[in-house]
């Protein structure tokens, strides 16, 4: 059995999520889902964002499952929070085309590994007489253990190549670190061919030829830029699931955010929640569960006979994802 705290948070997290406990149900593995609060709900009934109740749920769970926040200005990042207390160093995107989904590609199967508890979301920053400063933070222990985390993740998943991603002609001292960090790390691991790219560059390059990446390691700001770019080539956010992994805990999300413009009409897609439970039973090690509801949904997807509206259909929320479950019930 495994524990595992479920984090609804706002809009349309509690839809998806809901949806994907539902297709959880389905596999032949125990949960003992532990729910815990945060986001804008949360802290009007409690006067925070991300209560010291729902780390330590987390700290304390297999794995957690996180629906979606919607940030209030004034107040801490949930999620962000989140990350920084559990020591979630690396965040996983994927950027996979998936079978009856529009999108600009067809053939796309990279991930971007991102580095989760630095750089310019570090948030140190002051009001200054006619603006404001934001202090930029790269190490080379965080440099170094993202770039061994991409090198290991592409070794472990017969991957074949590593690019780094930064700006280092530009910022010299910081991405410059970043980049001489990678290759340093790079030497350890060979067999797995390495380059190296400028972040606009590469932000053209996913739009021209994103075939050429595999694995992609970068720092905090460019990755999360990179990451929504790389979901617009496969279909939108409503499809990209997200990992956020340390040494003791993980976390995952779907990025799509908490849309309140469509929560409560139990019209969101799915797919990005159950896909980021996906990703959870990979982290657990349960590999075939995680194939089993992959390819479950991928199949929901290429019929599309029950989907939702922005793949074409005109299902519910939960219709989707009990099409999911029936297909894993079925086999």
């Amino acid at each position: 059995m495994y524990d595992i705290a479920v984090i609804p948070g706002d809009g349309i997290g509690k839809e998806v999520m809901d949806a994907t406990l539902q297709v959880l149900d389905a596999l032949d593995i125990k949960f003992n889902y532990k729910e815990a609060r945060a986001g804008e709900k949360c802290f009007r009934r409690t006067g925070t964002t991300i209560p010291d109740e729902t780390i330590q749920i987390a700290k304390d769970c297999d794995a957690s499952l996180f629906g979606a926040v919607t940030s209030i200005r004034s107040q801490k990042s949930a999620i962000i929070t989140l990350r920084k207390e559990l020591d979630l160093y690396a965040n996983l995107r994927p950027v996979k085309s998936y079978p009856g989904v529009k999108s600009i590609f067809k053939d796309l199967d990279f991930i971007i590994v991102r580095e989760n508890t630095e750089g310019l979301y570090s948030g140190i920053e002051k009001e200054t007489e006619g603006g404001a400063t934001a202090t930029r933070i790269i190490t080379t222990k965080a440099s170094e253990r993202i770039c061994k985390f991409a090198f290991e993740y592409a070794k472990e998943n017969g991957r074949n190549r590593v690019s780094a991603v930064h700006k280092a002609n530009v910022l010299k001292k910081t991405d410059g670190l970043f980049k001489d960090t990678f290759y340093n790390v790079a030497e350890g691991y060979d067999g797995i061919e390495t380059n190296d790219f400028y972040v606009d560059a590469t932000a053209m390059f996913f739009i021209t030829k994103p075939q050429m990446f595999d694995v992609i390691v970068t720092t905090n700001l460019y990755g999360d830029i990179l990451s929504d770019e790389g979901a617009g080539l496969v279909g939108g956010l409503g499809l990209i699931p997200s990992a956020n992994i340390g040494k003791n805990n993980g976390l995952f999300e779907p990025v799509h955010g908490s849309a309140p413009d469509i929560a409560g009409k139990n019209i969101a897609n799915p797919s990005a929640m159950i896909l980021s439970a996906v990703m959870m039973l990979d982290y657990l090690k349960e590999h075939d569960a995680a194939r089993k509801v992959e390819n479950a949904l991928m199949k929901v997807l290429s019929e599309r006979k029950v989907v939702t509206c922005d793949c074409g259909g005109s299902a519910t929320t939960m219709e989707m994802a009990l099409e999911v479950k029936s297909k894993i019930e079925s086999k």
